[in-house]
């Protein structure tokens, strides 16, 4: 790229920095929108009639969302310009009938048909299932059963609430008094849905049904159909000190307004527990229950939603190496987000990651303002690297402790195989997926290809060698788990380019040659998926059967990834590397930000999709700058782990 190109580049870099800048709060972090598909926001109207706790005008405005994101399909999609999803689909209608919506208008009439075409609620998964025995809508033999006396159980069980992730983990635990308690909601204006069933929900006789996973599928319903004879003749005395348990279980790990779990579905089944145990509304954590779920609220006065969780410390992470890499790591709003971030570390030994790992010192980050007893390996390598990052350009001596912090705490959440999860260690007991409770098939935290790609890029960054144990651990279940293609799995976002990009980084930050088959397949697999308009895009559909790398349209975020993992495999220099930054120049809005309508992240692969609002912001940014940084330094080697 010639001298007037790189000017332009510039230009481009200094637009997006003067935009993300003007996003940061006070106080130097950042937070930017976090949005799911339908489910949430139709899950608080459901919540707010189950409680008699309607706002009239707000859940107007949701129903003006959950109108404009219906897909031409006639139903809801997990993501946007996504296939229709049944799930979803019977939350959204259900909710819009609650709002108002009569069942004969057009878009009504339009998702019904979709909905029974698909096979009607009855077939629909387990959470939304549950929801609708909450509302009386379908009897409480269509869910699974889950007895509360699981809390009794001990550690080496085959079950063991420990033994699940940390969301499910706080999701189960109050559902389980719900589900033995079998209330029914408020509901004052009586609205139900059985026009959305195929078979009336009196006459369904298997609930609970294929395909499988597995044979172990098979052997857990047969477990299930067992559990429905024995269920009713355990103790009472044994129920109510298991109640006893999970409300205490909730109350240590309410989190204050930032809420239990730092999650919706937790918060959510938080309040209804403390409803049907009787706990009275003016109670402080049923007040800052309810208030941690207003805080999720994202209300524009014309229409709102319900964000799954907030992302503060992971955006603040983000924009921070966004902002050293286009200014400076010196950069006063560099200086403000690490100040802010120094004080979110999480110190006290409380976590539930002390069950696998009681030695391991704390020094993690939580991914929300505030969620101490489960702080995200993944974001504790990426604030560290940034805090790193400052201390190299300022002598910041109070960074030295939380680096140190961070490097024990991640080292000692490594788990058996080499690799990292995301909040727990050796959360990998494949088995309890099959479970009739975990169609979503998401009950686990085992290691994955980009958190071990940021552990191993951050051990790196900060002076450990490729030779240290831990690192030439992590490396080789890297090495272990490359796809024959040459990407790898994106667990945490989409997909094989986000797996792809996040591997790249820590092969460079180990010293692994460009010339190792590893990074060069890698690097082709870029090439090989790179779009004729110079950009890259993944779709989510890349989860099921899709083609890896591939989709109907460029995207900025993605199109970021693919060049950053392109510099870090040591081709800054490649053409392709040159269209994919014109290509980002290209499509920039004058006022320095990106615009991204598709989701490019993950909760639950084939579940839950996420879109990030600030990902359009930070990755083309720190793609452009990085890239402007290497040709003017006229050097192919990236000096950083992210």
């Amino acid at each position: 790229m010639d001298a007037i190109d790189l000017t332009r580049i510039d230009a481009a870099v200094g637009r997006a920095g003067a935009a993300l800048r003007q996003r940061q709060q006070p106080d130097g972090h950042w937070v930017f929108e976090l949005e799911a598909d339908a489910t949430i926001p139709a899950e608080f109207v459901l919540l707010a009639h189950y409680l008699d706790r309607v706002d009239l005008g707000l859940e107007r405005r949701i129903g003006v969302y959950l109108r404009r994101i219906q897909g031409a399909h006639g139903g809801w999609p997990l993501f946007h310009d996504g296939a229709f999803n049944l799930s979803p689909s019977v939350k959204a209608y259900f909710a819009l009938k609650m709002i108002g919506d009569d069942i004969n208008a057009p878009h009504m009439i339009r998702a019904r048909e979709a909905i029974l075409a698909a096979g009607g609620a009855e077939r629909s998964n387990v959470f939304t299932r549950v929801q609708l025995a909450l509302y009386g809508d379908i009897p409480w033999r269509g869910v699974p059963v889950m007895p509360a006396e699981i809390m009794h159980l001990p550690r080496w069980f085959p079950f063991h609430i420990s033994k699940v992730s940390y969301w499910s983990r706080t999701v189960m635990i109050p559902l389980l008094v719900l589900m033995a308690r079998k209330p029914r909601a408020r509901n004052a204006r009586g609205v139900h849905v059985p026009e959305l069933f195929a078979t009336p929900p009196d006459q369904v006789r298997d609930w609970i049904r294929g395909p499988y996973r597995s044979a172990w599928g098979r052997v857990f319903k047969h477990l299930d159909r067992a559990l429905r004879w024995v269920e009713p003749l355990f103790p009472a005395t044994l129920r109510a000190s298991a109640f006893a348990k999970a409300e205490a279980f909730v109350s240590e790990r309410l989190n204050g307004e930032d809420g239990l779990g730092g999650i919706y579905p937790a918060m959510a089944n938080a309040m209804m527990m403390f409803d049907t145990l009787g706990v009275p509304n003016d109670d402080p954590r049923v007040v800052t229950g309810w208030a941690a779920l207003r805080k999720l609220l994202v209300d524009d006065g014309d229409s709102a939603y319900c964000q799954p969780c907030l992302s503060p410390v992971w955006d603040t992470g983000l924009a921070g190496h966004a902002i050293a890499e286009a200014d400076s790591p010196a950069s006063p709003a560099v200086t403000a987000a690490g100040q802010w971030l120094r004080g979110k570390q999480i110190l006290d030994v409380i976590g539930d990651w002390k069950v696998a790992r009681p030695d391991a010192p704390p020094g993690g980050w939580a991914f929300q303002y505030n969620n101490d007893f489960y702080p995200d390996v993944d974001d504790t390598a990426v604030v560290g690297m940034l805090l790193h990052r400052e201390m190299q350009a300022t002598g910041e001596a109070a960074n030295a402790e939380a680096i140190v912090r961070a490097r024990d705490w991640i080292i000692g959440m490594q788990a058996s195989d080499g690799g990292w999860g995301a909040f727990d260690a050796d959360n990998n007991h494949e088995y309890l997926n099959h479970i009739p409770f975990a169609d979503h098939g998401a009950l686990l935290d085992p290691s994955t290809a980009d958190v071990t790609a940021r552990c191993v890029s951050f051990l790196c960054q900060i002076g450990l060698t490729a030779e240290h144990p831990t690192v030439a651990r992590g490396l080789a279940w890297l090495r272990r788990t490359q796809e024959a293609d040459g990407s790898w799995f994106g667990r945490w976002g989409t997909n094989y380019i986000y797996g792809t990009w996040s591997v790249l980084c820590a092969l460079n930050a180990a010293g692994v040659a460009k010339t190792d088959p590893a990074m060069a397949r890698a690097a082709q697999f870029l090439l090989a998926t790179q779009r004729a308009d110079g950009g890259w895009g993944e779709d989510n559909e890349t989860y099921a059967d899709a083609p890896p790398g591939q989709y109907h349209r460029s995207n900025p975020s993605q199109a970021a990834w693919a060049l950053l993992g392109l510099m870090a495999a040591g081709e800054a220099e490649h053409p392709a590397v040159a269209r994919g930054v014109d290509w980002l120049a290209q499509v920039q809005k004058p006022d320095g930000e990106w615009d991204e309508d598709p989701y490019t992240a993950v909760g639950f692969p084939r579940v839950f999709y996420l879109r990030y609002h600030g990902y359009r912001q930070f990755f083309p940014l720190m793609a452009l700058a990085r890239y402007r940084n290497l040709r003017r330094a006229n050097t192919p080697h990236v000096a950083w782990g992210f």
